[in-house]
């Protein structure tokens, strides 16, 4: 139900396609290069301080940028997505022609 109101909209709008797909892959870079940093720290504190930072919520914040970086992967697949809907609309224009 949902999925045919999502191509129902997106159908006939290529550039709202296009659109989605560049706000996906802002937010995945954004996302990636944060979760980069910190996850270098991160780990870094544990190799400095090793197991008494747990204490101080270092585990707590290793889980987050797991599910950090499961949400860029969402991200990087919406992109992927929106790509492949963008080349299959193109290459079956094509193929009318």
């Amino acid at each position: 139900m949902f999925r045919f109101h999502v191509v129902k909209l997106l159908s006939p709008r290529w550039w709202l396609v296009f659109l989605l797909a560049g706000a996906f892959f802002m937010a995945f870079g954004a996302v990636s290069y944060n979760l980069f940093r910190l996850l270098q720290a991160n780990i870094w504190l544990f190799a400095e301080h090793g197991l008494m930072v747990i204490a101080e919520g270092a585990l707590e914040q290793l889980l987050e940028l797991t599910l950090m970086g499961y949400a860029s992967l969402l991200l990087w697949l919406g992109f992927k997505a929106c790509e492949g809907w963008l080349v299959a609309t193109l290459m079956q224009y094509r193929s009318r022609d």
